[in-house]
């Protein structure tokens, strides 16, 4: 992505063009040229239009022409009460019998979709709704906003209202009144909708900026491996060695690797405090843990540079972390027992209980092996023999190693580990806060956690020390060879704000300080947001940040213990990421997630990943690969046929339920370099209970699901390399599970497709082109990819009979054509193809060329 334009310090923002607002609040009712959106809108709701609120702006020309251009399509809500309070609720009208599509929190840290038909059926912490309006063929889009110190959130009334709930975070911040606490923005395109009002609110805030002002990691481009589900805590050198070592010989090396939790040097209140805390395995067992210094834990910082290094590397069990995930386990499945026999004051089960618990412990210690994870290893500086030792001896030695690994990232929590900092263990003042929650997110899902952190509370750097406490951490990092880091566990910021001027201005303080540090110590781009999906983060800390997660985490099966959770869970993850995207898209490059290669439902994530416009990586265990699969999704050089935009529901699917209404296919849509491609996924069998206020499994609508896809539901004019192929008069279209090849107009009928459950189909679309009088080629790419438009790279047509191509990749290449060609040639040889006259099949076998990346020359002569 290019960097971004030079910036205008000022430029007042008007409605240049004269046109009317199209939003008007009169007589109670919010109206969308004349049409009612909202209505009993009470008297002491405003209504602003957008350039009399936003008179000036820092942004780059092409933004702010943009804004003006599309100013008097959206404006301001705001509202007054007579006493000041840091937590004010209003209602902004009511709406029945209109088809909306929201996002809320079903966590602190997660959002999902919601859809209904008026307003009391929104949820709470809602962070926006689209209102689709047919009686004029547009949307409404109603954003809460920050104002101010105070931030906002769309509730559920009563009566079929709205309220918009405005809270600062703190008991000694109020106010009684706001002029911009929500934003309204209408349009005929749901995508530039979401395009026009985020850029409208960059302007108007000027707190972020838009992804395309920025530059995206490196990583989106690339295959990678997170420790994550192969060790969870008990991650270690060794494994990590091998973990990076199974990919290469299995064929598809990773470009870059992301240690997560369990590298930290942490520990718990009334441990040692100079001490790693020993034995932690499973998340939820590090919680309330703090850290206690800014390089690694022993485990890591005890490695010596060349230990690993061909022959010397030792051998790994590769049966160890999956015995010590069992075991732990074990124990809190026992724990939980225990605690449910305290809670009804069993106290003959609790003694037993507890005798069960101190054998089990005693059998995990016996796993590990007495490895203690304290020692006199403390600096990982160079010794008198050259060898180096901790994470900067480890990162140097994996490059050495394995010449195509690029970038090694790390994980951590926001205030730096789950528990923050502990008090007195670093240069920073750091002090234990209590928790306190929101009474908004009592109506999100029971989240362990949350839960362990309102337990132990957060070690908080004081927020004036934020720029060098973040810049400690990574320039340590940095110069160990960490290329980027993932920052997770985001939004505890405001949890912990009553005492730092509530959770605006406590956030701006850490996010500034964490863009100075990404700025200066990862090349400004190496960061994956984690855990931050709440408009705080997207308005306040994404001035710099240009990538993050827009799912929650991938779980292999359901911790609550349904077993049929290992199936429905995954299409709850994809319907996360494709509505999430809608919003964060406009912001960050949004990240799918990883998966495992050998779970049950591997190939159903395989085939969201190929498509969704971001990098592929996995969490594989050591020895747990599929590599058959992954070699679908990426090249031997561990690049990836990425598509060229991010993945987004198509129109038919943004006002259904894709997950239990029992009959809608989940479609997203992507393009390619010279076409685009439609997945149509059937995620149906699980989502939010509103009731029970969590997910859960719909065992009911677990089957097969029938749909149809057609061209349209590709929307080609969401990229100007693509409007032109939206105009072609023929398609071919082919449909990777099936193998089938056909042909498609705009006027054709749509395609009927039935999908089984936590399956999918891809359709790859590319507009044939007339070569000659007689001749319609169009190329397709490579089959063996799951995103076979992605392999092609260029495609020229000259001299209406000839048709050169560069493809990446090795496998079946295929293309329709109606007329056998004359002459295959492939980099510069005549070779032998075969072409069926039945459907127009055009193949040829294409080698993986090693010294030119992977890519060949095709041409064919007609």
């Amino acid at each position: 992505m290019a960097p971004p334009n030079p910036v205008n310090p000022i430029l007042t923002v008007v409605n240049k063009r004269g046109l009317v607002n199209i939003l008007e609040l009169k007589d109670g009712k919010l109206c969308v040229k004349g049409v009612p959106v909202l209505s009993e809108v009470p008297n002491n709701v405003s209504f602003s239009s957008f350039s009399s609120i936003c008179h000036s702006a820092e942004a780059p020309p092409p933004i702010l022409q943009r804004v003006q251009t599309s100013s008097f399509k959206g404006g301001f809500l705001g509202f007054s009460q007579e006493e000041p309070s840091d937590r004010l609720t209003n209602s902004l009208g009511k709406f029945s019998d209109r088809n909306f599509l929201s996002i809320f929190r079903f966590k602190t840290w997660w959002s999902t979709m919601w859809v209904g038909k008026n307003g009391a059926d929104i949820q709470m912490e809602t962070q926006w709704i689209l209102l689709d309006v047919p009686e004029i063929g547009s949307y409404a889009l109603i954003l809460p906003l920050i104002e101010g110190s105070f931030r906002s959130a769309l509730h559920p009334g009563t009566n079929g209202h709205i309220t918009i709930c405005a809270e600062s975070g703190s008991t000694r911040v109020t106010t009684s009144s706001f002029n911009a606490i929500a934003y309204v923005h209408v349009s005929d395109n749901p995508y530039n909708l979401m395009k026009e009002a985020f850029t409208a609110l960059r302007v108007h805030l000027n707190t972020f900026r838009l992804l395309e002002e920025k530059v995206v990691p490196p990583i989106i481009n690339k295959f990678g491996w997170c420790t994550w589900d192969a060790f969870y805590l008990t991650v270690d050198p060794l494994g990590v060695w091998h973990g990076v070592k199974d990919f290469k010989e299995g064929g598809v090396s990773p470009r870059f690797i992301i240690i997560d939790d369990g590298w930290q040097s942490i520990n718990l209140d009334g441990e040692n405090p100079n001490e790693d805390a020993k034995n932690l395995v499973l998340g939820g067992t590090q919680m309330t843990a703090r850290l206690y210094q800014f390089e690694e834990c022993e485990k890591f910082r005890k490695y010596k540079s060349g230990s690993f290094l061909s022959p010397n590397t030792p051998s790994f069990d590769v049966k160890k972390p999956k015995m010590l995930i069992a075991k732990a386990i074990e124990i809190e499945h026992l724990e939980k027992d225990r605690d449910k026999a305290l809670q009804i004051g069993n106290l003959s089960d609790v003694s037993q209980f507890e005798a069960e618990l101190k054998r089990l412990k005693q059998e995990l210690d016996g796993i590990f092996g007495g490895e203690g994870n304290g020692g006199n290893c403390s600096s990982c500086s160079c010794k008198g023999d050259g060898s180096y030792y901790g994470l900067k001896a480890f990162t140097e030695d994996l490059r050495k190693e394995f010449k195509g690994l690029d970038d090694v990232y790390v994980w951590h929590a926001l205030c730096g580990a789950w528990g923050g900092v502990r008090p007195y263990s670093t240069q920073f003042d750091s002090k234990v806060i209590p928790v306190k929650v929101s009474p908004g997110l009592d109506g999100t899902m029971t989240d362990l956690a949350v839960v362990k952190i309102v337990e132990g509370g957060i070690g908080l750097v004081r927020p004036d020390q934020a720029i060098d406490f973040y810049d400690a951490m990574h320039s340590y990092l940095a110069k160990s060879g960490i290329a980027g880091v993932k920052v997770d566990v985001i939004h505890t910021l405001e949890y912990v704000s009553e005492e730092y001027g509530g959770r605006v201005e406590l956030a701006k303080a850490y996010y500034d300080g964490l863009t100075k540090s990404l700025s200066k110590n990862f090349n400004g781009t190496g960061l994956i947001s984690s855990m931050q999906q709440c408009n705080d983060f997207f308005f306040l800390g994404t001035k710099q940040i240009s990538f993050g997660r827009v799912g929650d985490d991938f779980w292999f099966q359901d911790p609550n213990g349904d077993p049929m959770g290992v199936y429905w869970l995954q299409g709850v993850h994809m319907i996360h990421c494709a509505y999430n995207s809608m919003w964060m898209g406009q912001i960050i490059h949004p990240d799918w997630d990883m998966f495992q290669s050998d779970h049950l439902c591997a190939k159903f994530h395989a085939g969201s990943r190929a498509i969704c416009g971001g990098p592929v990586y996995v969490s594989d265990s050591v020895g747990g690969h599929d590599f058959d699969l992954i070699k679908k999704l990426v090249y031997p050089d561990g690049t990836i046929p990425k598509c060229q935009h991010f993945a987004l529901p198509s129109r038919d699917c943004l006002f259904k339920n894709p997950l239990f209404d029992k009959k809608t296919i989940l479609k997203i849509w992507n393009l390619n370099k010279f076409g685009g491609v439609v997945g149509a996924f059937n995620c149906q069998g699980a989502g939010w209970d509103p009731k029970e206020q969590r997910i859960r499994g719909y065992s009911e609508c677990y089957k097969p699901i029938s749909g149809s896809v057609h061209i349209t539901d590709i929307e080609w004019d969401q990229s100007i390399d693509t409007i032109r192929m939206g105009d072609a008069e023929e398609f071919a279209v082919y449909l990777d599970q099936s193998g089938e090849l056909c042909l498609l107009t705009p006027e054709s009928h749509a395609m009927e497709i039935t999908i089984q459950p936590s399956t999918f189909e891809l359709l790859t679309f590319v507009p044939i082109k007339q070569l000659g009088s007689t001749t319609k080629f169009a190329p397709i790419g490579l089959t063996d990819m799951f995103n076979s438009g992605g392999t092609l790279l260029e495609l020229e047509y000259k001299d209406e009979n000839r048709v050169e191509i560069k493809v990446k990749g090795g496998g079946s290449f295929l293309a329709y054509s109606n007329e056998s060609p004359k002459k295959c040639c492939l980099n510069g040889g005549e070779v032998g193809f075969e072409w069926l006259p039945e459907d127009g099949r055009l193949t040829l076998i294409v080698p993986w060329v090693e010294e030119a990346g992977g890519v060949s020359d095709v041409s064919f002569v007609f």
